[in-house]
């Protein structure tokens, strides 16, 4: 193959996090980039990650890294081993982005705005002579001879390239561009897409204080909430912190409970599942037993629901009480061991009963994607057909929120670009000496 008869080395597909990063690599080795992006920005999902600070990555070890991926994380081991947090770090502070830690090990950059992140990148990319199309839907990925040949736009203009990379994102927050346009290609080229369901996402509720909209806005910090499967066993615990909403429940903590509860519908179906929420994980049932209690006899003749404010969430105060069976006004002259015991274990346990997850669209992060199993995870490339690339969410592999998922992005793809230029460059010597040897031929 002759790399001179291509229009590019290597054509991107998508310009977010792992499109940015993909462009970049490929460009650094000295090829020839053309990044296609159908919306009008590029990093539009990028601009609204970590709240509109983007949280650039995590400063976890790598094996934390992986622990707070549960789909297929181990998948991701060779990526971060080329190119992980430490240098993803690297790489923005030597763009001159100054980064900052946080709770958690959340990295942001200190000017705690998304844009500084955003203008960097795309500085990168201009600087690296890539060449950017906006508003420039593509339409078909082109195959030719048994390998990728580059990209036909809705235009009907056509792009050639020997290597293409696909990043474009899953289908969740489709005003940022991810419409699920990667999988209809994947599968062109032969690829399995696994089942898509929502992940990092919020969670419904069907409990009276939920429908009544009493907790509403209410915010818990530092809770533990843990789910339960159809015969009691625990699926997952996870902690932090929780919002109420008119629906359910949102917050870091529940989002991440988004993943266990979506694939727990899917293996046990669509019926209601038990949480429940550990007001106070410091702490065990009879100790806040014995301290609440002191409170009681301290103050024997308020009633328990003006006792207990202080000790608790006020608006929480009277939904712990009636799932104790215990009445507002009751005095602490009047309160028996046994009621007050009932209402510690509701502190332990605050139960609600979850009914599902909002929507794929709703959701954070798009759970399934282009089968692993089918793409080399040493680069990106797929197992199927040569000079194809998947980064980022398009592939089924994700992340609990904390800078985890956009490090998959960037590292993914870092490695993607980073061998698609390789490939690229690898295809043109053997044009060229094929060339040689026709020329000696004659």
């Amino acid at each position: 193959m002759n790399q001179q008869t291509y229009d590019y080395d290597v054509i991107v597909i998508g310009g977010g996090p792992a499109g940015l990063m993909a462009s970049i690599a490929a460009s650094g080795k000295g090829a020839r980039v053309c990044l296609v992006e159908k919306g009008a920005k590029l990093g539009r999902k990028l601009m609204i990650s970590g709240g509109g600070r983007c949280n650039v990555t995590n400063a976890g070890e790598r094996e934390e890294l992986i622990k707070q991926m549960p789909g297929n994380g181990r998948f991701m081991y060779s990526a971060l081993s080329q190119f992980g947090n430490r240098e993803i770090i690297r790489f923005f502070e030597e763009l001159g982005v100054a980064l900052k830690e946080e709770d958690r090990g959340r990295m942001f950059p200190v000017t705690d705005k998304a844009v500084t992140v955003a203008q960097a990148l795309i500085g990168k990319l201009k600087a690296q002579r890539v060449k950017i199309l906006l508003n420039h839907p593509v339409e078909k990925v082109l195959f030719a001879e048994g390998r990728t040949a580059g990209v036909r736009l809705r235009s009907g203009e056509e792009l050639t390239a020997p290597c293409v990379v696909i990043a474009v994102g899953g289908c969740s927050v489709p005003q940022t561009g991810s419409t699920g346009d990667g999988y209809g290609w994947a599968k062109e080229a032969g690829h399995t897409i696994t089942d898509l369901y929502p992940t990092e996402v919020p969670l419904l509720a069907s409990d009276p204080y939920i429908r009544d909209k009493s907790l509403q806005g209410l915010s818990l910090r530092d809770i533990e909430m843990t789910l339960y499967a159809p015969n009691g066993k625990p699926i997952s615990r996870q902690d932090g912190d929780m919002i109420f909403t008119h629906f359910g429940i949102s917050g870091p903590a529940a989002l991440r409970m988004g993943h266990y509860v979506s694939t727990a519908r899917r293996k046990y179906g669509e019926i209601p599942l038990a949480l429940a929420i550990d007001l106070m994980p410091g702490k065990s049932a009879e100790e806040i037993a014995a301290e609440s209690w002191r409170l009681l006899e301290e103050q024997p003749k308020k009633a328990v629901k003006n006792v207990l404010k202080g000790y608790l969430p006020e608006r929480m105060i009277p939904v712990l009480l009636t799932l104790a069976g215990i009445s507002e006004e009751t005095t602490g002259s009047h309160m028996r061991k046994a009621d007050w015991n009932a209402l510690a274990r509701k502190i332990k346990e605050f139960p609600l009963t979850i009914t599902g997850t909002l929507s794929l669209k709703e959701a954070f992060i798009t759970g399934g994607g282009v089968s692993v199993k089918e793409i080399d995870p040493r680069t990106m490339q797929s197992k199927l057909m040569p000079g194809l690339y998947f980064a980022g969410e398009v592939m089924d592999v994700h992340a609990h929120t904390g800078g985890y998922n956009i490090t998959i992005a960037f590292s993914s793809g870092h490695v993607a670009g980073t061998h698609s230029a390789l490939q690229a460059r690898e295809l043109g010597e053997q044009g060229e000496l094929q060339q040689q040897k026709q020329k000696l031929g004659n």
